[in-house]
């Protein structure tokens, strides 16, 4: 017999008594009989009587909110249940990144606790440790993991409160600030490897301006090369790699006009492009993805990064992996900016709803003042190099 005699508790009391086998204090609420016919009999566990009555009243609380909290509920759990309900309507992308974070840092580290034992003061702890080693903007991910993972389950009566929002945020590591192309290095970038799809890619972002995740999802119907009723060759960036296709901002849906070169640069890819498909035997259509891929699919953002960096070792770049395909962006700022065109115009071409936005984001690339951009990089860029035949 592994209790010790204890007097009957009636209906919703509370008992407390001596488990040997388990070498503890057991403290239980008689809660009657669930519909099944079986005793509902909520317990609670410790090394003292004073513990186990701190539990029970607990426990008490959540039987009054309408919670049952279950002792093998762990933050393992509730994390997975998370990113497996929580993320409808987010990109793939999106859900990557959350299930890596989550994986390598809040399950990691947090995984094996039990979710109604997690403390202010144990997530304040686990915080501290991580900002030695992660930049604000991990932090602030990994700490919005742990909230809506919690909250999540609270939905679902699964625990009281939600611990992870009563805790202030570490600062962390400073991340790694944008940088932007020198003009002689933009130069040198849209020289080289010029039969590839990642030059055009390069000449298509340093030379317009449009974002990462406008340019990998680009087609063919959204680059007018040859318009009529003399409007002059432009990109419609209408649509992103989100879920439902839609861009960043209203503002973001723009036409922008594009610079000779490299209009000349996509005639001439884009025949080659055909030439390919046909060679494989594969059609060749105005939906097809600009930079997509031999057979047609849309590229990753890593296989961009990966060739990109490629690019920047052969052009001659001592550390490639210190860039980015979106610092791209930064230098289109720079580049203008240095070329004296107004704050406004630049915000415009980027797709910012204020020119503030674009101060803010781009601080170290702007002037005070800021010609338009197809013009401007007509100028800048015709004097020297030009992107060549793709």
């Amino acid at each position: 017999m592994t209790e010790e005699k204890r007097s009957r508790a009636g209906n919703g009391d509370d008992s407390i008594y001596w488990d040997k086998s388990k070498n503890r204090y057991i403290g239980a609420i008689s809660l009657g009989h669930t519909p099944a016919g079986k005793r509902n009999r909520p317990k609670v566990s410790g090394k003292t009587k004073t513990e186990v009555r701190a539990k029970l009243r607990e426990k008490r609380k959540e039987l009054d909110a309408g919670v049952n909290s279950s002792a093998t509920h762990t933050v393992e759990k509730a994390v997975r249940a998370w990113l497996s309900h929580g993320l409808r309507g987010c990109d793939k992308g999106s859900i990557s990144t959350y299930t890596s974070m989550a994986e390598h840092h809040v399950i990691a580290d947090l995984g094996k606790a039990r979710l109604r034992d997690l403390t202010v003061d144990s997530v304040d702890y686990w915080l501290d440790e991580k900002s030695m080693s992660l930049a604000k903007s991990s932090m602030e991910m990994i700490l919005s993991i742990l909230r809506r993972s919690i909250t999540h389950a609270q939905r679902r009566d699964l625990i009281l409160r939600n611990v992870a929002e009563l805790v202030a945020l570490p600062e962390g590591l400073p991340g790694r600030p944008s940088k932007s192309l020198t003009l002689e290095q933009a130069k040198s970038l849209l020289t080289t490897q010029r039969d590839t799809w990642v030059h055009v890619y390069v000449a298509v972002s340093l030379l317009v301006g449009i974002r990462t995740e406008e340019v990998r999802p680009l087609t063919w119907n959204r680059v007018h090369l040859r318009p009529s009723g003399g409007v002059a060759p432009h990109i419609e960036v209408w649509r992103s790699v989100r879920r439902h296709g839609e861009t960043k901002t209203v503002k973001s849906r723009r036409t922008l006009a594009m610079p000779r070169q490299l209009v000349e640069t996509l005639e001439s890819y884009q025949v080659a492009q055909q030439k390919r498909r046909e060679s494989l035997g594969l059609p060749w259509t105005e939906t097809d993805f600009v930079f997509g891929t031999s057979s047609g699919e849309q590229r990753t953002a890593e296989n961009v990064r990966r060739s990109f960096r490629g690019l920047l070792k052969e052009a001659g770049f001592p550390d490639p992996k210190q860039w980015t395909p979106r610092e791209l962006r930064h230098s289109f700022v720079s580049i203008l900016s240095d070329h004296g065109i107004p704050l406004e115009k630049i915000a415009r071409l980027v797709g910012h709803s204020t020119s503030q936005t674009t101060e803010k984001v781009y601080r170290k690339q702007i002037r005070p003042v800021i010609t338009d951009g197809a013009e401007a990089m007509d100028e800048i860029f015709s004097k020297d190099a030009s992107p060549g035949t793709g």
